[in-house]
């Protein structure tokens, strides 16, 4: 960020006020409104923060228009198809790729933190057998601050850094846990000897009774899925993790209040709304009458997994993924599973409609998870929890950039109050 030496000047009334123009390294210049209360005794007004940058980072770029997401530079679709996970991990949390001495470290110390505390079963006994996975990870997550001690200083840079690994690691352990509670099976422990992904397919899958051998496809495809949706710049709870954070709670409280806003069915629950769309439709044969619901504007019905709020162009993520889906679909089949074959000849239908060509209403990234993590036998209530899984190195690098940045100060939005006047109070018998 730089002061580009250019101004913007704000005339109210008769009085003006030069607010600086700040220059990022990519994107739209930024007007500097840090000042202007306490120069004009005026705010701005803007809900939901759309045009309002609450930070400078240097951690993701997203230019919606192009359809590019830039992960410390790095163009994702490269990331996603050259690298894996852990290794973006890394790049997120330190900014450079490893060398494969530090890679090979990194991934040491996150595999060697994937078990939880024992005590931590208990918890999980707490809950109903029919409670929602993301009511289970945001509570079980809130509690590791009450096991892990020596990692609550977030004024220590050690203690934001073992904080940081026990969170990345920690975290497929305890949503795989919240799958097998659902389900009514036993937990099964994290290994050593495997990676990230095919520590959690096997954390899921596995069960006491026979041995479970991951196949490297759907292990590369969960990679993929935990890789695309690691970070995404300042969305909602990233921004929701940032301002808990700016309070001096501790990470794993932070963390918490993310996968508690990432829950709500606009952020987190793309995927399911994409997957349950499908289900509307049913079969096959009925697409056609979808399609054209899809493009009556009078119709409530909306074909979810189509076009993105951020992504004008493309979904730079999508095409990744879908590659991703067709290895995964073919190795599994779709013969025997109507809702992927419903999936299918809706992508093939909307990609070659003018309706959705003409408004850019392509695949996005959440119709491509939803039906891989359907095929592998994913029920939908998992769908945001492995969100949750892939973002937590997101939230944790925003964590720590902000807690670093010496010009970091809580978070205080200022409001435009529509309330009543002041008024006098008035005693009860007399009202």
């Amino acid at each position: 960020m730089a002061d580009t030496n250019k101004t913007a000047t704000l005339t109210i009334g008769n009085s003006s006020y030069d607010l600086p123009i700040l220059s990022p390294t990519e994107g739209p210049d930024v007007i500097d409104v840090r000042k202007l209360y306490g120069q004009a005794d005026v705010f701005t007004y803007d809900p939901g923060f759309t045009s309002t940058a609450s930070c400078d980072s240097a951690i993701t770029f997203i230019d919606g228009e192009e359809g590019v997401l830039l992960h410390r530079g790095y163009p994702i679709d490269q990331l996603a198809s050259k690298s894996h996970y852990l290794e973006v991990c890394y790049l997120l949390l330190y900014g450079e790729l490893p060398t494969a001495a530090q890679l090979e470290d990194f991934e040491s110390r996150v595999t060697n933190h994937t078990m939880v505390h024992e005590q931590m079963h208990r918890f999980f006994t707490g809950f109903r057998r029919d409670a929602h996975p993301m009511a289970i990870m945001t509570g079980v997550v809130g509690a590791m601050s009450a096991f892990y001690h020596d990692s609550l200083d977030i004024q220590d840079p050690w203690h934001r850094e073992v904080a940081s690994i026990r969170l990345i690691a920690k975290m497929p352990t305890i949503a795989a846990m919240a799958f097998k509670y659902s389900v009514g099976q036993p937990f099964v422990y994290p290994r050593n000897d495997l990676d990230y992904a095919s520590n959690f397919l096997r954390m899921c899958f596995a069960v006491p009774a026979e041995e479970y051998e991951v196949n490297p496809i759907l292990a590369r495809a969960m990679d993929r899925i935990f890789t695309l949706h690691a970070d995404h710049e300042q969305n909602a709870s990233t921004s929701t993790v940032r301002l808990a954070s700016s309070s001096g709670a501790n990470p794993f409280a932070c963390i918490a209040a993310g996968i508690a806003c990432l829950w709500g069915p606009a952020h987190g629950g793309a995927n399911q709304a994409a997957l349950e769309s499908l289900k509307e439709i049913g079969t096959p044969d009925r697409i056609p009458e979808f399609i054209a619901r899809a493009k009556d504007k009078d119709d409530p019905f909306r074909l979810m997994g189509f076009g993105h709020r951020v992504y004008k162009n493309f979904d730079p993520r999508a095409t990744v993924m879908k590659q991703s889906a067709d290895e995964v679909l073919e190795l599994l089949g779709v013969e025997n599973n109507p809702l992927l074959q419903v999936a299918k000849q809706v992508e093939k239908t909307a990609l070659e409609d003018p309706y959705f060509i003409e408004r850019k209403l392509f695949p996005n990234v959440d119709f491509y998870s939803g039906i891989i993590l359907e095929a592998m036998g994913f029920p939908t209530s998992m769908f945001t929890p492995i969100f949750a899984v892939s973002r937590t190195v997101g939230w944790i690098s925003q964590w720590k950039e902000m807690i670093e940045d010496p010009q970091m100060k809580i978070g205080r939005p200022r409001q435009l109050y529509t309330g009543v006047s002041a008024r006098e109070y008035v005693d009860v018998e007399n009202r």
